[in-house]
């Protein structure tokens, strides 16, 4: 009899302690409800501490705790943080970068009583989990508006007789010729160019999100090597600000305000993260279903536009509040095929690889009305065209093959590719 009781007893604890039961049961422990944050790298890259930031805030305002583990890579061990995450009672879980995507799928498919979220990705309008979001923001349309900052600057340079016309060269340190990137740079570009008309651009990547000294010699090159009179970045440490306070040379800086460069900064433009956040902690508490997709704008707050610094040239800060107005009513859209050519010619159609499936297939029309609908069919961008005007300097010629964000290849094509290579 007693044997019997003894077995029952412990049937009962084993059926108890499931991870469902057990990530219960810590959850009734806590005396706040507990959200979590996975990042690439720490607060020393303004990328991720432009998270860290807001998600410390955003818990704060709304009173919930939150947990941040960081210097997370791009591999299995964003899945065992998620869900280390997970059984330890978080209701949200959200990743930065773009490489955690399929690792934070995997424990999302795992854990469907659980939400998570991340940054920069494309697979959740297809996926179609009811507990995984992607958000990004169109910040393109911030750097369409700092652009304009630059190309009043550089007119500026021109009336002073500092530089001639033909010598209006913008550098730009990009991070990976991914459509997050080449929109980014593009917008930029279309801004300077839409008031200093002998505009031009010159690109060179580093193929890292975060090398300070890979930025800071990309920029160096750029002002000495390119001649680029103003400096802007698409990467994510101080490696190019610093090269320009240096050389006092104009930059247009991401991520945050960075007046302390007193010979160098002009504007800069950031995501502000926080609306998402709330949404997030709110609709999981809430219960309340998200959409999989989440594009902040200019219009909830989702991108920032700093004022312009004192080296920006007279009745910057006028344009610039004038642009913002102009991009929120509608009445001007960055990406107006009017106003841009390739190879010469004005675009009339595009299919974009929304989808970003492994058979590269470019489904999406997304030109209509005028001009190209960034960032609508999903949060992450897709503009990956090299317009005229904006040239791609590097060295390796495989850093200026534009790919999305999301590239894969697959075995057959690689050695496809080198086969060529060999013939050729």
């Amino acid at each position: 009899m007693k044997y019997n009781v003894f077995l029952v007893l412990l049937l009962l604890k084993l059926s108890l302690n499931t991870p469902i039961n057990n990530i219960n049961r810590k959850r009734s422990l806590q005396s706040k409800d507990k959200f979590c944050l996975i990042t690439l790298h720490d607060e020393n890259s303004s990328y991720d501490k432009n998270f860290i930031d807001a998600f410390k805030e955003t818990g704060n305002e709304l009173g919930v705790d939150v947990e941040i583990k960081s210097n997370i890579p791009e591999d299995d061990e964003c899945y065992t943080t998620a869900k280390q995450f997970a059984e330890s009672g978080c209701k949200g879980i959200f990743a930065d970068s773009f490489g955690h995507e399929q690792y934070m799928l995997k424990a999302a498919k795992e854990y469907p009583n659980i939400q998570f979220a991340h940054a920069t990705g494309t697979l959740a309008h297809t996926e179609k989990l009811s507990n995984f979001h992607n958000v990004y923001a169109s910040i393109y349309e911030a750097r369409y508006v700092t652009g304009i900052a630059a190309g009043m600057k550089l007119n500026e340079m021109i009336k002073k007789n500092q530089i001639k016309e033909s010598e209006a060269i913008i550098g730009y340190v990009g991070a990976f010729p991914y459509a997050e990137v080449i929109s980014g740079y593009t917008a930029f570009y279309l801004g300077a160019k839409s008031v200093c008309n002998s505009a031009v651009m010159k690109v060179r990547y580093t193929e890292s999100w975060y090398d300070e000294q890979l930025e800071k010699t990309a920029a160096e090159t750029l002002i000495d090597t390119d001649k680029c009179k103003i400096i802007s970045q698409h990467a994510d440490s101080q490696g190019a600000p610093n090269a320009c306070e240096s050389r006092s040379i104009p930059n247009v800086y991401y991520n945050g305000e960075n007046k302390q460069l007193t010979k160098s900064y002009l504007i800069s433009q950031q995501i502000n993260y926080k609306p998402f956040f709330k949404t997030f902690i709110q609709s999981t508490q809430n219960g309340t279903q998200m959409d999989y997709d989440y594009t902040g704008t200019l219009k909830d707050d989702s991108v920032i536009i700093y004022p312009a610094s004192s080296i920006a040239a007279e009745g910057t800060q006028e344009a610039v509040d004038q642009a913002i107005n102009n991009l929120k009513s509608g009445t001007i859209k960055v990406f107006d095929t009017s106003k841009f050519t390739v190879n010469g010619k004005t675009l009339t159609s595009y299919k974009a690889d929304v989808d970003t499936d492994d058979n590269f297939e470019k489904e999406n029309e997304v030109i209509s009305w005028g001009y190209f609908h960034e960032s609508e069919y999903r949060s992450a961008p897709y503009f990956d065209i090299i317009i005229d005007g904006i040239d791609v300097v590097d060295d390796d010629p495989e850093k200026i093959i534009p790919k999305s964000h999301s590239c894969k290849i697959s075995i057959g094509v690689k050695w496809l590719l080198l086969f060529l290579a060999l013939m050729f």
